[in-house]
């Protein structure tokens, strides 16, 4: 009689076959809890402290404000005073909840607000700032998301506080909101307007 008849051998057999299937469950809780575990906008930017990575981007064709043509993007207006630049799209769905949080910050003083237009088609870019306001002082299109990848984006929207200087002083990940606005991303701000402690 072969070992594979007996009470023993058939539990080994049973066993080896579900042995892959509880390892893959395993594994799947594992990488389920590790996904909704913590917040992805506290996520680290190697940036921070460094200077911006360069831009040279071409202005989105036909955006006007205040009558006049909307420019480009270019790492020498990253300097000498404070910009906030947001990285968004048409095409973003968050991007048109963090808007209007957008156009109440370009209200205010001390800093420039200004756009990378992410991946985007540009009658889509411009009807999308047509409807929901511009907001910018400058957009720069990056088409092919060279840019993007520079600056260490890891999806649309993301917003970083440049200081005076040109190096990134704080990075928002994910769509602005009120509460956003106003304990994280503002006090950030004020901070990168402070004069330089001596």
């Amino acid at each position: 009689m072969s070992d594979t008849s007996t009470p023993s051998g058939t539990g080994r057999r049973r066993l080896l076959v579900l042995l892959p299937l509880i390892a893959f469950v395993a594994l799947a809780a594992l990488f389920y809890g590790r996904l909704f575990s913590g917040d992805p906008s506290r996520i680290p930017s190697a940036l921070i402290g460094r200077p911006a990575p360069a831009l040279d981007l071409p202005p989105l064709q036909g955006l006007t404000r205040d009558g006049q043509p909307v420019p480009g993007l270019t790492s020498a207006g990253l300097k000498g005073e404070v910009t906030v630049l947001n990285v968004f799209a048409s095409w973003c769905v968050p991007c048109r909840d963090e808007h209007p949080f957008l156009v109440e910050l370009s209200k205010m003083q001390g800093f420039r607000l200004v756009g990378l237009n992410y991946k985007d088609e540009a009658e889509n870019a411009r009807r999308f700032l047509g409807r929901f306001g511009n907001p910018y002082a400058a957009v720069g299109v990056d088409a092919g998301g060279r840019a993007a990848i520079d600056w260490g984006v890891y999806g649309v929207p993301e917003t970083f506080v440049i200081g005076r200087d040109g190096r990134i002083a704080y990075k928002f990940i994910g769509p602005i909101d009120a509460q956003g606005l106003k304990e994280r991303l503002l006090p950030e701000i004020e901070k990168a307007k402070a004069p330089p402690a001596s």
